[in-house]
């Protein structure tokens, strides 16, 4: 499942260096006919865009979707827990699944962050890299349907990470994730934070998962990966 890091790759922070094999990323990704084709055909007017949009606006309205609000982070973990000390056990976990498959992940990134998850799932065999992509599912789904509702050319970009792991897409898993209020001006923004500052406690940091059997689900699913896997299409 080679072609989960290409789309790692696509989701990471824009880049001149990513400019440049844009063109390489949408051959190979055309060429992998283990891909639904219909859906990568959809993310054409991304891959379009990256490779021929001026790299400062590209970046810009990169930091805009992803950097200023929770909604749409690529953080599996900010959608489940937020910033309750929960989210840290949750990483620990992750990460230790990382040191056990023999990578060692360095770097400023979370081991949440969406494209390192992409990246562990591509050393996998396929049948174990779709189920391991299958466990954050619902997050997925729901990351989907906000930017599609957002008309985002990201979107297709998730659908095709549901469609590989065999995700629904029926609509369920954005009402399972209600989207944070997320404020509207870096005012807001930073007021937000201030506040999660003082709330970081146990008795003030309910488990968000706990309204939610699908988010719980999936958050044993990563913890212990023996577990099946519900929600895959067969």
């Amino acid at each position: 499942m080679q072609s989960l890091h290409l789309i790692s790759l696509l989701l990471q922070y824009p880049t001149r260096e990513l400019q440049a094999v844009t063109g390489e990323i949408r051959d190979r990704l055309f060429a992998d006919e283990g891909l639904p084709q219909a859906a990568v055909c959809a993310i054409e007017p991304l891959l379009e865009r990256l490779s021929t949009s001026d790299i400062y606006e590209v970046q810009e309205a990169y930091v805009e979707l992803f950097d200023r609000g929770r909604a749409h982070s690529l953080h599996l973990f900010e959608h489940v827990h937020g910033e309750s000390r929960d989210r840290g056990q949750a990483m620990v976990d992750l990460r230790q699944r990382y040191l056990d498959a023999g990578l060692d992940p360095t770097g400023n990134e979370l081991p949440d962050y969406v494209p390192l998850f992409l990246d562990y799932c591509s050393t996998l065999s396929n049948e174990a890299a779709r189920d391991t992509l299958a466990e954050p599912g619902v997050v997925l789904a729901a990351l989907a349907a906000r930017l599609a509702e957002k008309e985002s050319d990201y979107a297709p970009l998730f659908a095709l990470l549901c469609e590989i792991a065999g995700v629904e897409m029926d609509g369920e898993a954005a009402k399972a994730m209600p989207p944070p209020d997320d404020p509207e001006d870096l005012e807001a923004l930073d007021a937000q934070w201030e506040e999660e500052e003082i709330r970081f406690t146990a008795e003030a940091a309910p488990d968000p998962a706990a309204a939610c059997p699908q988010v719980s689900a999936m958050l044993d699913r990563m913890r212990d990966p023996s577990l099946a896997t519900p929600g895959r299409r067969n």
